[in-house]
């Protein structure tokens, strides 16, 4: 069987730091924070008032009222990014078969705003078991995917991938593997979420995932500081086009980066905490490596997945090191949640958004709010703290970690015939 080329050639973001692609980019370049007081709920009774939401998203400006009535917001989230790839990528029917674009859409934990109003309303009334017909749909992970596939008439694969923080980085991988071995041209493929709700919120902070600096919510998402104190919760979502290179090429599509390799692997340790000799994220990336044949001194850049966690900021370097050894030093590394938050099962795209972006411009953005170096990371790492720094990537790799110890490494590589 001939493998096929994967490039990309769409993407479209919604974000605490920009409300499409090249807000979000400038955003990430220039170090912009998304954090800022909870305004979707009164949390002034949790332990964490602050999150990063999204700014001036107002859905009657992309839908209907009825429509809206119909969508929870992780689903318009995923409507509007999609959008915005598609439209990015020129795909149309005159170019393009239909009945063979894919869609594989997801979310970590979908419609918990959805499920929280139903529950809280029926608790609220007589016991008469009155939900909104719309519940069900509104609420369920695959969902996205679906409303992607009847907007366009995308008939071809269609599905959600479901692994915690890690899913929209496993759609990436799947719509990749798709590609790469003939099963299908083009796939649209991302994640959104919108969890910024009472029963998100609440639940995150009952584990002590969440940061409390209440006091200082601008610093608060730390990624490898000695003071790091737990995520700062993010929403929105991105989509990223995926297509077969020669597809791509009949059609002029403009190439952003070439998708060469990707990894996956299982902690097989614990349903929260990573595993904290990093051998699962080892594995990931190891095996991204060798599915992009290249060595670890190929790779230029690696977008971490640094959430801000103690535990999770240790493991990923301790890993990092492992894979690279002694080329280390020369990877420039960078956590977008410093600036983000973290976008549960839309952080994968996102984050491999802002690689392909970091390949095509020859910039890695920063790693904001770092004051103080942890002597447990130790040294023998540029975290590309504070500034954007101006270097070739050539290649890049991108990971994601989820709950329940589900691992992602993807490889982009700079585009050439």
């Amino acid at each position: 069987m001939e493998l096929k080329r994967v490039v990309v050639t769409g993407l479209g973001a919604i974000t605490p730091i920009g409300n499409n692609v090249k807000e979000f980019w400038s955003g990430l370049v220039s170090g912009k924070n998304g954090a800022g007081a909870i305004t979707r709920f009164d949390s002034s009774s949790f332990k964490t008032h602050f999150a990063c939401e999204v700014k001036g998203f107002d859905p009657e400006n992309f839908f209907d009222k009825k429509e809206v009535r119909k969508h929870d917001l992780y689903a318009q989230f995923a409507l509007v990014a999609a959008d915005e790839a598609v439209s990015d990528a020129g795909i149309s029917s005159e170019n393009t078969d239909f009945d063979e674009v894919g869609v594989i859409w997801t979310s970590g934990i979908g419609g918990v705003g959805t499920f929280y109003n139903e529950v809280m309303d029926f608790a609220k009334g007589d016991g008469t078991p009155l939900f909104n017909p719309f519940f069900v749909p509104k609420m369920i992970l695959n969902m996205p995917a679906g409303l992607i596939s009847i907007k366009y008439g995308f008939r071809g694969p269609n599905f959600a991938t479901v692994s915690a923080c890690a899913s929209s980085s496993h759609a990436i991988v799947e719509a990749f593997n798709h590609i790469h071995f003939g099963k299908a041209p083009v796939i649209i493929a991302g994640g959104s979420e919108a969890g910024i709700t009472e029963t998100g919120v609440g639940g995150f902070t009952s584990m002590r995932a969440l940061s409390t600096r209440n006091d200082d919510p601008l610093t608060a998402s730390r990624p490898f500081d000695l003071n790091r104190d737990g995520f700062v919760m993010g929403e929105g979502g991105g989509g990223i086009v995926l297509e077969e290179m020669e597809h791509a090429l009949r059609r002029g599509a403009h190439i952003y980066a070439e998708l060469v390799g990707a990894g996956v692997s299982a902690d097989a340790y614990h349903i929260t905490s990573p595993h904290p000799e990093g051998y699962g994220a080892i594995l990931s990336m190891k095996r991204a490596l060798a599915d992009a044949g290249l060595s670890p001194k190929g790779i230029d850049h690696i977008n971490a997945h640094a959430t801000s966690t103690p535990a999770g900021d240790i493991a990923e370097p301790i890993a990092i090191k492992a894979v690279f050894g002694e080329h280390t030093p020369e990877i420039s590394i960078n956590a977008t949640k410093s600036m983000t938050g973290h976008l549960l099962g839309g952080a994968g795209v996102v984050e491999s958004i802002a690689t392909v972006l970091a390949i095509q411009n020859s910039i890695v953005p920063p790693t904001i709010n770092h004051f103080d170096d942890d002597p447990q990371i130790g040294g023998g790492f540029d975290f590309t703290f504070n500034k954007a720094r101006k270097r070739e990537v050539n290649a890049a790799i991108t990971n994601a970690f989820g709950f329940g110890g589900h691992n992602a490494s993807i490889v982009f590589k700079k585009f050439s015939i």
